[in-house]
């Protein structure tokens, strides 16, 4: 049995490097907490204006099904089920313009110009 407390004191640290061990720790666990933040763009996909509104056309066409569902359920008065529904549609229809501008400027962004092949002009040439 001695000869085991013998080979563990063998491999002990001093008090002195455990406790030092144990500070460096902290203080990265507490860098790492409170000093290191990681960037918004990697923690959420990327998403393009072009996906924003889609989602938010797709928001509202679940809300215009919704408000249609309960107005039938008899929660809203005809007056405001109406008056809801219409500022759905114009907000709808705000968001297709956008999404007609977004596709058209994707569809008629300019492309580079395709340089000649140097055979092209030697074609009727012989």
């Amino acid at each position: 049995m001695t000869a085991l407390f013998q080979m563990l004191a063998f491999f002990a640290l001093p008090d002195w490097a455990v406790l030092g061990a144990c500070l460096a720790l902290a203080v990265a666990v507490f860098l790492w907490v409170f000093y290191i933040h990681p960037d918004a763009s990697d923690l959420a996909p990327h998403r393009t204006k072009l996906h924003q509104l889609l989602e938010r056309r797709d928001t509202i066409y679940d809300n215009l099904r919704d408000l249609k569902f309960e107005f039938r359920a008899g929660k809203y008065s005809e007056g405001d089920y109406e008056l809801m529904k219409s500022s759905l549609e114009n907000e709808a229809a705000v968001v297709l313009t956008q999404i007609d501008e977004v596709t058209e400027a994707q569809v008629r962004r300019p492309r580079a110009a395709r340089p000649e092949p140097a055979s092209a002009g030697r074609r009727g040439a012989r």
